[in-house]
């Protein structure tokens, strides 16, 4: 049943003089509303909304808005508005008709008695603003997007939002203490740590522009940053957000553009840092572990580039030299957001100086932990399972991971139409491999780079953001096009390089059959030279990356005859 009540009035003095005319709840009960004109809007939520929309008339930023909504509910309470006013704020900036005002003060997505049945009342309320226009899009389309997935006004979880404060307190005293250590927030695949590096940013940037005034706009966990003290440490702070990864820049880069306050140039490569010639104040690095060493670059120029910029920061070209180095010798203060099991190929940093950094950060208290799944439905059981799976210690039966389909197929074909159904039905459903295959297709657009079971399939078609391009769900992306996005069902091919031995009870790999020509190159600058077993461990990696991807789902398909059987026994399925 219908409870809730759309109320639109202009927004102005007179028209608010006589709200509570309308209903008397609207001056003691809790309510959410928007104001806008056809171009910004600003989401809030009040228990006396007469009082709070003279406030915002008083507001130079907020008094130009032309139309107030209210949405009331008598079942509504507080929890239930702060919930409801979360998801409009996340919504309307991933749906892109207007610019939304508000600042990022702390959204965060609490538990509260009979979440569940509030949030499905809260979807009537997203289709009447669908259907009114305000909404361009609908939810699920929403959701599926980048601008939702990245957004910097998400809200966070609750070891998320520890962290947010964490950071926050030790980066105020470091700079208050004039002192220098690297904060470093760690986490498995899922648990957000792009969104915090994300939200991290755009609160710092709030807290920057904000004034006096604004105060009485904030009612959140972070609200006391907002306050004098802060306000002045953070005001003239010059901040930038590094990603490694071109498509996952490239998407963060849009989402940017698109928030008041922010600026896509504040999202740099390793490369554009270091050339900047700019020292900044504080550098977050998302995907830390994607940062590399001394290497053999794609681009010939890259390795002049690496060069210069070693001569440029440190006086001469030390090959030993790392982008962390660069990071440091281009930055006052230092966030590193890490997960060094997902270093993919042996041109990433190695692990020893990420856990150099989370050793620094431990003794300094200025490490920590995300624990809580944000992306996989199956919980940290599933991601546990995956990690024990793929170091071949899972010696239980298959746990259940409640609603998440986890399914393994015999039948190729089978898979690959079930991901067809998905997404038609979900979206972002992928085919995605192990670099098994050369990439014949990059040259000769007409050529085909996969066959299993007679089915022909090519590579990911695009470098950039092949996720959302046209013809995605045709093809097969490779671990260079999915590291750090969502899918709602991934299709994980496990190619031919990897194996079993049942003798030794070990997952094989056979360099002869990986075609990642970076991901399996020698290093001559450093003198290194990579094993099989090296290269195993980084196969494994990107496996778990992919096998992580999925929200609602991963099936499997196994090429090679020994590794199938091994998992078929794991999985205790039978074959499709």
């Amino acid at each position: 049943m219908t409870n809730y009540k759309i109320s639109q009035i202009p927004f102005n003095t007179k028209s608010i003089s006589q709200l509570s005319l309308q209903a008397e709840e609207l001056n003691n009960w809790p309510v959410v509303y928007t104001l806008n004109d056809k171009q910004q809007i600003y989401i809030g939520e009040t228990t006396n909304v007469e009082m709070r929309m003279r406030q915002h008339l008083q507001s130079a930023e907020r008094q130009k808005l032309k139309l107030a909504t209210v949405i009331l509910d008598a079942t509504y309470n507080k929890s239930a508005c702060l919930d409801l006013e979360s998801h409009l704020i996340s919504y309307f900036h991933a749906d892109g008709k207007y610019q939304v005002l508000n600042r990022n003060g702390g959204l965060t997505d609490s538990d509260y008695y009979q979440r569940n049945k509030y949030r499905e009342s809260f979807q009537e309320i997203f289709d009447e603003l669908h259907k009114s226009g305000m909404l361009t899009r609908s939810i699920p389309e929403i959701v599926n997007s980048d601008f939702f997935k990245y957004s910097p006004f998400k809200a966070l979880n609750h070891d998320q939002a520890i962290a947010v404060e964490g950071v926050l307190e030790k980066l105020t005293a470091d700079i208050d203490n004039q002192k220098k250590t690297p904060i470093v927030i760690q986490g498995d695949p899922g648990t957000g740590k792009t969104i915090v590096a994300i939200y991290l940013l755009k609160l710092i940037e709030d807290i920057r522009q904000s004034t006096a005034d604004d105060v009485l706009d904030v009612d959140s966990l972070f609200s006391d940053f907002f306050a004098e003290g802060y306000r002045e440490t953070f005001k003239d702070l010059n901040i930038a957000l590094v990603i490694p990864q071109v498509s996952l820049r490239s998407s963060i880069r849009k989402v940017f553009k698109r928030t008041p306050g922010l600026s896509q140039d504040a999202v740099m490569s390793p490369f554009e840092l270091a050339k900047s010639g700019k020292k900044f104040d504080v550098v977050i690095v998302d995907e830390a572990h994607r940062l590399q060493q001394r290497a053999n670059q794609p681009a010939a120029s890259q390795n002049k580039d690496y060069r210069e910029i070693n001569i440029k920061l440190f006086g001469k070209d030390d090959i030993h030299k790392t982008q962390i180095d660069w990071i440091n010798a281009c930055s006052t203060h230092q966030i590193f957001l890490v997960d060094s099991a997902q270093s993919v190929k042996p041109a990433d940093v190695p692990s020893h100086h990420l856990e150099a950094l989370v050793a620094e950060a431990h003794k300094d208290q200025s490490f920590f932990r995300l624990t809580s799944q944000m992306r996989v439905m199956g919980g940290t059981d599933y991601i546990d399972f995956i990690r024990q799976l793929l170091n071949q210690t899972w010696n239980k039966p298959l746990p259940v991971f409640g609603e998440y389909e986890f399914k393994f197929f015999d039948d190729f074909a089978e898979m690959r139409d079930e991901i067809r159904k998905k997404n038609a039905e979900h979206g972002l459903s992928r085919l995605v491999a192990g670099f098994a295959w050369p990439w014949a297709s990059k040259r000769n657009k007409l050529a085909y780079d996969i066959e299993i079971q007679g089915q022909k399939l090519r590579w990911n078609s695009t470098a950039s953001d092949w996720i959302n391009s046209p013809n995605s769900v045709e093809e097969v992306g490779s671990i260079h096009t999915v590291q750090g996005y969502d899918l709602n069902y991934a299709g994980v091919i496990i190619g031919p390089e990897l194996s079993y031995d049942g003798a030794i009870r070990r997952i094989t790999f056979n360099r002869d059959k990986y075609f990642d020509v970076k991901g399996k190159e020698n290093n001559p600058k450093l003198g290194i030279v990579y094993s099989d077993e090296d290269l195993r461990l980084y196969v494994l990696n990107v496996y778990r990356v992919l096998l992580t991807r999925g929200i609602r789902g991963t099936y499997i398909h196994v090429v090679d005859p020994k590794l199938k059987e091994f998992l078929k026994g794991i999985f205790r399925f039978d074959a499709n």
